[in-house]
């Protein structure tokens, strides 16, 4: 077995906690700033929480303008990354200025929200608009403060392209959803070949 401490340095060619934590959904994810301007950022830190309500969250490597955005105006969207949008999506992890337009910059196009004020990225299938609940900086296990913060958002709307509903369930694999893995560059893709079923044993 490889043994390593992680503040003592992993001693391989790239860290493999992405690898093996992974490969992991993509939050794609659109803000505005208190003048209204559009922010649109992946972040690879992804996932869901909680059902009831829906609550679902990102972390961000300090404090960049999705963090300070959401902290100001308390909401965003999330934005389902498939295969078609992969390079888009690859296109708005540029640093750019604060205030100047992702959308714009990858050629998305920002879609009314029902609820929100926030824009969702027309050309994804899904789009969930969120709330903030909650945003929290991390800490190590001494209770040292880390440059990263926890955005949680509590799902106040859904849309999905009704292509992606048969009768009422929605498929996962055909919304060809890209997923992060290790290295600078990974990703991948899910194919319904690989899908298999496991029945939740009853209580004894």
């Amino acid at each position: 077995m490889y043994f390593y401490e992680p503040a003592k340095g992993h001693g391989l060619p790239h860290d493999p906690l992405n690898a093996i934590i992974g490969p992991r959904p993509i939050g794609w994810i659109a803000s505005l700033d208190e003048q209204g301007r559009r922010n649109l950022a992946p972040y690879s830190f992804f996932n869901c929480f909680n059902y009831r309500p829906p609550i679902i969250g990102f972390a961000s490597s300090g404090w960049k303008d999705s963090v300070r955005n959401i902290s100001e105006t308390k909401e965003f969207v999330w934005n389902l990354t498939t295969r078609e949008l992969a390079v888009p999506m690859n296109e708005t992890s540029a640093s750019l200025p604060h205030g100047e337009d992702e959308f714009a910059r990858a050629g998305l196009t920002p879609a009314a929200s029902r609820i929100i004020k926030t824009p969702r990225v027309a050309e994804s299938p899904v789009n969930f608009e969120c709330r903030l609940s909650q945003c929290i900086q991390l800490t190590a296990a001494d209770g040292t403060l880390v440059d990263s913060w926890l955005v949680l958002g509590e799902v106040v709307a859904v849309h999905i392209d009704e292509t992606l509903l048969e009768n009422g369930i929605y498929q996962t694999a055909k919304a060809q959803p890209v997923l992060r893995a290790g290295g600078p560059s990974a990703y991948y893709g899910i194919s319904e070949a690989q899908r298999f079923d496991l029945t939740r044993p009853d209580n004894r």
